[in-house]
């Protein structure tokens, strides 16, 4: 009897001891980061800004696979139903777990269940963009124009749902106007087809502020709690009139549910790292942002928040994937 409870013992001791092993020896191999949006787009400019660098600190290469599709869920999908194993990540916005559940009555995978909130990137604000040949200079000239045009201007965004569509659309809602909404497949082809004089305006998530600075499109407004450090001049749209106005979006890295928490506390810790350099502060700045290291924990308790704050826009608006 004393052997076997000996050796029941040294089995279930075997067992807790292999998480901490498994994260002792990760990573023994490259770790892949697999991007729910398409090339160009914030959310694959900061998973390739902090791969190089994140990387270096693990020993291992950090390879960015792009996988974009039904606002994020394509990827989202793959990575929920990979191994759990610290080798496979998602580098996502924050919608494809606080927005895709209220627009998609079908998910094949449950974002809050089946993925691990790891290390939160950058908080990315959107941009109130508007082509160079609208005859307006101010946030409040634009909502006149836009109000006297009924349904004859139109704007862009990466897709049904994303955080620059939902911006459109509290803009819409408070601003009490109508414009047609033309979503596309990523942030990228959305600003060619504004600097292209296609569309009239959009929220613009970072990628086109070199655009503005330059003066081949106008900057009417920032769509966050607060001001720009990029263009301290320009003002908030709660500023504008548009009271509590706020689309900010969190981009972050997410693993399979059960991937062992010592690999999951060992990614954040890292991220955190490179966050804190300020090389990588500078350019999430330029791309429109800024820094936010967050613990996994808090990372996923600002997911619930913006759950509840962009899910009452979709009910609102009847806003579908469709």
């Amino acid at each position: 009897m004393k052997s076997i409870l000996s050796a029941t013992a040294l089995a279930a001791a075997t067992l807790l001891a292999m998480p901490a092993a498994l994260a002792q020896a990760w990573p023994e191999k490259p770790v892949k980061v697999v991007v729910g949006f398409a090339p160009g787009g914030a959310a694959d400019q900061i998973a390739r800004l902090i791969a190089t660098p994140l990387g270096e600190a693990l020993g291992q290469s950090v390879v960015v696979e792009n996988r974009p599709g039904a606002n994020g869920n394509v990827a989202g999908e793959a990575v929920a139903k990979s191994p759990a194993d610290g080798y496979t990540l998602l580098l996502s916005s924050g919608g494809m777990v606080s927005v895709n559940p209220h627009l998609y009555p079908r998910m094949p995978f449950d974002p809050a269940k089946d993925l691990a909130p790891v290390a939160s990137a950058a908080r990315i604000a959107v941009y109130l963009l508007a082509r160079n040949g609208l005859e307006v200079n101010n946030v409040q000239d634009f909502i006149a124009y836009v109000k006297a045009r009924p349904g004859r201007l139109s704007y862009g965004s990466p897709g049904n749902g994303s955080s620059p569509h939902l911006a459109g659309e509290m803009f819409k809602s408070q601003a009490g106007l109508f414009a047609v909404h033309v979503p596309y497949r990523g942030a990228a082809p959305a600003l060619n087809d504004l600097l292209g004089n296609q569309i009239d305006f959009h929220f613009d998530p970072g990628i086109g502020l070199s655009h503005a600075k330059s003066g081949r499109l106008k900057l009417l407004a920032v769509g966050s709690s607060k001001r720009s450090p990029l263009f301290p001049d320009v003002p908030t749209l709660d500023e504008a009139g548009l009271k509590g106005f706020d689309a900010d979006s969190v981009f972050g890295f997410y693993a399979p549910a059960a991937t062992p928490p010592a690999v999951i506390n060992r990614l954040n810790a890292e991220v955190n790292k490179i966050l804190a350099v300020p090389a990588v502060r500078e350019r999430l700045v330029n791309l429109g942002g800024e820094a936010l290291p967050l613990t996994p924990a808090e990372f996923g308790r600002r997911g619930m928040d913006d759950s509840r704050r962009f899910g009452a826009i979709i009910r609102e608006r009847k806003i579908t994937a469709d």
